[in-house]
């Protein structure tokens, strides 16, 4: 390899579209539903179009008084709308009369520990650079992931807001209930990170999850890595479990299996990663490369190898996952996924500012963008 800061291409895919949502508005779980404000049984903009037999779009022409719509099937609609007792989004009507686009970007946030600040910091100014240029107007809130009414909590915000759409990060990206109780109410919904479920309800951007830890795993094994740790991010986070996956893929290809995993959970902050470190490195035997989640857990796991007095990475490996600043300011730099954040908050708002202007049909399925290996002093000399 000519240079520690090498950059290895790794998958540039294009959109792809998934089935249709319809039916998945209702989700069975063995638990109570998160949203408990929303009306079990309140007709949808859906139901009317279903039982006036005409497609979703052209309801929303006719509720909003828009031209070139046939006076027969206008009337269809209302006598829909009457039947099924169907309340107008008041809403949406004033949306219809203001030209600013009005975008809510959710950031999840643990409050009892330090954030991830760069996730957050990143995908906000991609969405804020791309606002700009587009003329939409961008909100943020930050919303604590452990508070049980969160999801209705954030409902109640983007309807406040008069939210032409939003954007949620995981891992409100993967509430199956929230995406439902929003697309219910008309507003449209990206997810940032979203796991494979919540592409079937509404439009996600991301990177190839599963590729990239297919992609550090080969890298290592390439090394001649052959006992592995493993800290995990915080449990329902399905992107990262997604990454955790595509790297016992390489393995099994390799014939190896999870029996050369240690593997233990962190919620991706620095504290974690420095305290799951320490707990795999006291466990006896050999571990020569320990693989986190993302940055802040690596930077976390570094500190562990030193006070060890472990050498890196002639002793043990650490990789990262992100490629934040702090990837290339500990020592030695870390190898990590480039994963292009402030793309991904731009594309964000470019496909709901796009949705907003000719009032399209909302889409499900996945947008992929290209994610990178970096490799770095922390697995090579």
């Amino acid at each position: 390899m000519s240079t520690p800061y090498h950059r290895l291409e790794a998958v540039a895919n294009l959109s792809s579209s998934l089935p249709s949502a319809d039916g998945l508005a209702t989700i069975d779980s063995d638990e109570p539903p998160r949203i408990r404000r929303q009306t079990v049984n309140r007709p949808t903009i859906d139901d009317v179009a279903s039982r006036a037999g005409v497609a979703r779009t052209t309801v929303s022409r006719v509720l909003n008084d828009q031209p070139n719509v046939r006076a027969v099937v206008r009337e269809k609609v209302m006598r829909a709308v009457d039947e099924l007792g169907y309340r107008v989004n008041q809403q949406a009507r004033n949306l219809a009369g203001r030209k600013t686009v009005r975008i809510v970007l959710v950031h999840a946030s643990d409050f009892d520990s330090e954030p991830n600040s760069y996730f957050a910091s990143a995908l906000e100014l991609g969405a804020t650079r791309m606002a700009a240029q587009r003329g939409a107007q961008l909100i943020t809130h930050v919303v604590n992931q452990n508070d049980p009414g969160a999801a209705a909590d954030i409902v109640e915000r983007v309807c406040d807001d008069l939210g032409d759409g939003v954007i949620l990060t995981p891992p409100f990206a993967d509430d199956l209930a929230l995406l439902a109780a929003l697309r219910d109410r008309g507003v449209a919904v990206i997810c940032v990170a979203g796991g494979p479920e919540a592409e079937r309800l509404v439009m996600t951007v991301g990177i190839d999850e599963h590729r990239a830890g297919h992609d550090i795993a080969r890298h290592l094994l390439s090394l001649g890595h052959r006992s592995f740790g493993y800290i995990k991010g915080i449990k329902g986070h399905l992107s990262a479990e997604g990454r955790y996956e595509g790297f016992l893929k390489a393995l099994e290809e390799a014939g190896m299996g999870e029996g050369q995993v240690r593997a233990t959970r962190g919620n991706f902050t620095f504290r974690s990663g420095l305290d799951c470190a320490q707990e795999l490195l006291s466990r006896g035997g050999a571990v020569t490369a320990l693989v986190c989640a993302n940055d802040d857990m690596a930077a976390g796991a570094l500190l562990a190898a030193h006070k060890a007095g472990l050498a890196i990475p002639q002793d043990i490996a650490i990789t990262g996952f992100d490629d934040t600043p702090v990837s290339e300011i500990v020592w030695p730099p870390l190898t990590t996924i480039h994963q292009p954040l402030r793309r991904m908050g731009a594309r964000a708002v470019e496909l709901l500012v796009a949705r907003a202007a000719d009032s399209a049909e909302a889409q499900t399925g996945r947008e992929l963008v290209q994610h990178d290996l970096v490799v770095r002093e922390s697995t090579t000399v």
